[in-house]
């Protein structure tokens, strides 16, 4: 293809040669033989070569076929036009004129097609775009259109085709360059000759124009030179070589270049010309003052929008405080100017239950009016900001401790009050951690860091209230390296399960054992759960920890079943992991895995778990009880005790808690609350275990109240998983008669 454009230049070389070499007049028979000879020959070339070129590159084809379309179009009008030049000289508007406008449809289309398709711009875009070609064409028609056409001897028709070619050529220019600024082309060499061909076009035409004083066409070697150069440069910049397609972002114009746009076309509408001809001019501009004009308003319309954006990123959607990016800017921000600030984070106490108990849209509706009541009772000068789910903070432009300490009293106040919500009335508190600015902080970060630790402080000691004590800082970053090491030891089975039996209050004999989570620490030996429980919860490691234990009872079960043991095994459940999780479902596909006998497997379960969620829970209870796991009420009489949960629910089991259980020699009061609470179990058919039985003197003053079951020191101490079966084996002499009571 590339011997294609070598002969496009061959050609028009011989032409100019052949008709400067044969002299006469130019409407003369050689020279106009010549011209049509080369005409035709030049115009074969260019069709031929985008011809191959829609074959060499087929994802350009219709590009090529609309140009070569434009270009045959062209080449017939002018053939045309010459060959009756030859006769007589040509009148202008020719029939010839109808084939130059339609050519130019091809060249549209040619521009429209032979840029890669891509995402379109935003409208913005496109108005920056039009507003600056308007202006581009605002300068040509006002500096080099207007002169013409007041050369122009003619008007009407003949006026508006003569202005038409050089318009249509420019505007062909201004195209590429919109196409440029929208990255729908790229800047390259080959844009460049588009543009540059068709700006030749359109010299070449506005020279035309001149020659048409006498209302007829003129014969111009330089005029038909000029045109053939034109069509040659854009065929040749249509044939260039794709370039692999760049995704840039689209340009956008700087704030200077619009602006003086506009004021051009001001100044062309100011300036233009009197008469017919001034239409010409001022199209253009009024075009290029209305897309500034809607530029201007969809730059309005932007502002508004970033502005409501900037807002809505620093709201609580819920809420409608400030949030935690707020709160992060406003502190960075004094921080930078040394401002003397004080922080106070706000944890909810309680509720969680609240959004268990009642659904989570009552918890939002109970987030929304405590915040109100936040907001009314700090001064218009602190920052009350929810930082997400129940926690909140108070920015304060004070330092002085006392102060803050009494706004936080002030705030706890005003939470405590009762809230009426679903014909409840709520009365929640609040952990309130305090800190200073510290001279040496460098971002909001290390303070919002310090009021966290100390509002965990005031939550675990349940002070209310604390101000952040550089002790703290470091038993915070213990916990934290607890917490870590607590879930390397659940992942590496540093955790282990020891056993505490309970036997038979009559018989003696062993009737199951209550499984007690130990953590086997590298370092620290064995651990107790009150060293470690606390932070699982914290962390969120009780699922992992509840699983852990679940799957080693399971594989104790099995030994001792397969040793000829069938005492059963009693695991705590927290209230989450019952209503909640994956524990349930984990748990009976490992039960039917391990293949144990029917009721061997005891959960205990708190009081709390029923007043998380009362449905979820009954549920829970009675999936367990479908699936041959007992349940026991474990710690009974510390919680908020309900005979209607006892009524209700498939209960197998209730443990009298300790504290009942060990003042029992002593206390009057509490040996009656034991004697009718087995009274009452065993009237809605659960056995009862007492829990704590650490002497003879407690066992022998239980033994008379129907207490099925004994546990604590004076049966024996918690042992690991190993030596269960031998202690069983050394308490009773006769282990075939040890067994399970038939459930009520």
């Amino acid at each position: 293809m590339r011997w294609l454009g070598t002969a496009t230049w061959v050609v028009v070389a011989l032409g100019c040669g052949s008709t400067i070499f044969l002299s006469g007049p130019p409407s003369g028979g050689p020279i106009r033989t010549a011209l049509l000879v080369t005409l035709a020959s030049f115009f074969l070339v260019l069709v031929a070569r985008l011809l191959l070129g829609a074959v060499r590159f087929p994802e350009r084809r219709a590009s090529f076929w609309f140009l070569a379309a434009g270009v045959a179009m062209w080449a017939v009008a002018a053939a045309t036009v010459s060959a009756r030049q030859t006769q007589t000289a040509v009148a202008f508007p020719s029939p010839a004129e109808a084939l130059y406008c339609v050519s130019y449809l091809g060249l549209v289309a040619f521009l429209l097609l032979d840029v890669p398709r891509r995402p379109l711009p935003s409208v913005a875009v496109w108005l920056e775009a039009a507003v600056v070609c308007g202006a581009a064409a605002c300068l040509t028609t006002f500096v080099v259109l207007t002169p013409l056409a007041e050369t122009f001897s003619r008007g009407g028709m003949p006026l508006l085709l003569a202005l038409l070619y050089p318009l249509i050529d420019l505007i062909l220019a201004t195209v590429v360059l919109a196409q440029l600024m929208l990255r729908h082309r790229d800047w390259s060499l080959r844009a460049l000759a588009l543009i540059v061909g068709f700006v030749m076009l359109a010299v070449a035409d506005s020279s035309f124009m001149t020659g048409l004083s006498a209302g007829a066409y003129t014969s111009s070697i330089f005029l038909d030179t000029l045109w053939g150069t034109s069509f040659a440069v854009i065929v040749a910049a249509a044939c260039f070589p794709p370039r692999p397609a760049q995704v840039r972002p689209i340009m956008r114009q700087n704030g200077s270049l619009l602006p003086a746009a506009a004021a051009l076309a001001v100044v062309v509408l100011v300036m233009h010309p009197d008469g017919g001809l001034g239409w010409y001019v001022m199209g253009p501009a009024v075009i290029t003052l209305i897309c500034t004009l809607a530029r201007l308003i969809l730059a309005l319309r932007e502002a508004q929008g970033a502005a409501e954006a900037l807002r809505l990123s620093l709201t609580d959607e819920l809420t409608g405080l400030p949030n935690r990016r707020a709160l992060m800017a406003a502190a960075d921000e004094h921080v930078k100017d040394h401002s003397l600030i004080g922080l106070l984070l706000l944890d909810l106490d309680g509720f969680k239950d609240v959004n268990d108990s009642l659904g989570h849209a009552t918890g939002d509706d109970v987030l929304i009016a405590l915040a109100q009541r936040l907001r009314s009772a700090c001064d218009p000068g602190v920052l009350v900001v929810r930082l997400g789910g129940d926690e909140f903070a108070l920015l304060v432009h004070s330092g002085d401790e006392v102060e803050l300490l009494e706004l936080a009293q002030t705030v706890r106040t005003v939470l405590q009050r009762p809230l009426r919500v679903d014909n409840i009335d709520l009365s929640l508190d609040a952990s309130v951690g305090i800190a200073v600015r510290a001279v040496d902080d460098l971002s909001a970060t290390e303070l919002l860091r310090r009021a966290d630790i100390a509002m965990y402080e005031a939550k675990e000691s349940r002070a209310g209230s604390l101000l952040f004590d550089a002790s703290q800082d470091g038993f915070a970053r213990q916990r934290l390296r607890r917490g870590e090491e607590l879930r390397l030891a659940i992942a590496c089975e540093q955790i282990v399960v020891w056993y505490q039996p309970q036997v038979d209050a009559r018989t003696r004999h062993v009737l199951a054992v209550e499984a007690l989570v130990r953590w086997q620490h590298p370092t620290k030996g064995l651990l107790s759960p009150i060293d470690f429980l606390s932070d699982a919860r914290k962390f969120g490691l009780m699922p992992a920890l509840t699983d852990a234990v679940m799957r080693a009872v399971l594989v104790d079960l099995r030994r001792w079943t397969d040793e000829g043991f069938t005492f059963r095994a009693a695991m705590n459940c927290a209230p989450p992991e019952l209503v909640g999780g994956t524990f349930l479902a984990t748990l009976f596909a490992a039960l039917e895995a391990a293949e144990l006998p029917d009721d061997i497997l005891l959960v205990e379960v708190t009081e709390d778990s029923f007043l998380a969620d009362q449905e979820r829970a009954r549920d829970a209870l009675y999936d367990l009880r479908a699936h041959h796991v007992q349940t026991s009420i474990d710690d009974y009489g510390t919680g908020f005790s309900s005979l209607a949960y006892l009524r209700d629910l498939p209960m197998s089991e209730l443990k009298i808690d300790r504290s009942f259980v060990s003042t029992i020699v002593q206390d009057e009061r509490s040996r009656m609350i034991v004697s009718t609470t087995t009274q009452m179990a065993h009237a809605l058919g659960m056995r009862v275990v007492a829990e704590g039985v650490e002497d003879a003197a407690t066992a022998a003053a239980l033994l008379p109240l129907g207490i099925d079951l004994f546990q604590g020191y004076h049966i024996a101490r918690p042992m690991p998983a190993a030596a269960v079966g031998p202690w069983v084996l050394s308490w009773t002499t006769d282990p075939a008669r040890v067994g399970m009571p038939r459930l009520p």
